[in-house]
């Protein structure tokens, strides 16, 4: 049986001597290959035809975490605390998940993932967690595997009935979905109320969580589990 091929968004790495690298971290790989998929790399470009070309290679499509989003994208100027930002990525990814979704293929985006198909379809983020009152820490110390907070789940979303009323997940970032696209719905939140989790409803797998869930997958059988059924979606 062929497997699905299922495409993962590159950063876009500077080395100290300028040279760019397009790189992901091998976590995601790792949780493609596992799960029962053939994971490949997709680079920057900026030409549409090529984008479209990369969503007719692919099976299914993961939006990888990374850098800041520029906020120009959703009608802010840029905060003290906005970090790095890539705008040939992001506009790239942009025009790749809407190709994606154009196709009905299914979509998972994580960490800055999340954000950047909220963005995609209309939605805005916080630029930093500082924004929101009695804000929980968001960026851990641990390792990345081990899990650092709760998050309750939207009784009857999509994934919500796959992982149940709560978990506990990583978590590595200082934004997150503030106003959710239209099309889309909140699947989950910490106690802070940051948003963890969306989804489109009337979709097999349309979903962003903000933790990361290849991280977890050794520790984690229920986060393998996950990616299992995004490459069952994807066949």
């Amino acid at each position: 049986m062929r497997k699905p091929v299922i495409g993962i968004t590159a950063n876009v790495l500077t080395l100290d001597n300028g040279a760019e690298r397009a790189a992901i971290s091998t976590d995601y790989v790792k949780a493609v290959e596992l799960a029962g998929g053939v994971p490949i790399l997709l680079p920057v470009v900026t030409d549409t035809t090529v984008i479209f070309q990369q969503v007719k290679l692919i099976d299914g499509l993961i939006l990888s975490g990374g850098y800041d989003i520029d906020p120009l994208l959703f009608g802010e100027q840029p905060a003290d605390k906005l970090g790095y930002i890539s705008p040939e990525r992001d506009h790239h990814e942009i025009q790749l998940v809407k190709a994606a979704s154009d196709e009905k293929m299914p979509i998972l985006g994580i960490c800055r993932g999340i954000q950047l198909m909220n963005i995609a379809f209309g939605g805005t983020i916080y630029q930093d967690l500082t924004d929101v009152p009695k804000v929980i820490k968001h960026m851990q110390n641990a390792k990345k595997h081990v899990p650092t907070h709760t998050v309750e789940l939207v009784e009857d979303s999509i994934l919500g009935n796959f992982f149940g009323s709560s978990i506990v997940v990583n978590s590595f970032h200082h934004q997150a979905v503030k106003n959710v696209a239209p099309g889309f719905v909140i699947a989950a939140w910490t106690a802070d109320g940051v948003i963890e989790a969306i989804e489109n409803p009337t979709s097999d797998f349309f979903a962003g969580v903000q933790w990361h869930p290849e991280m977890m997958i050794e520790s984690q059988p229920l986060m393998m589990d996950f990616f299992k059924r995004f490459i069952v979606a994807a066949q």
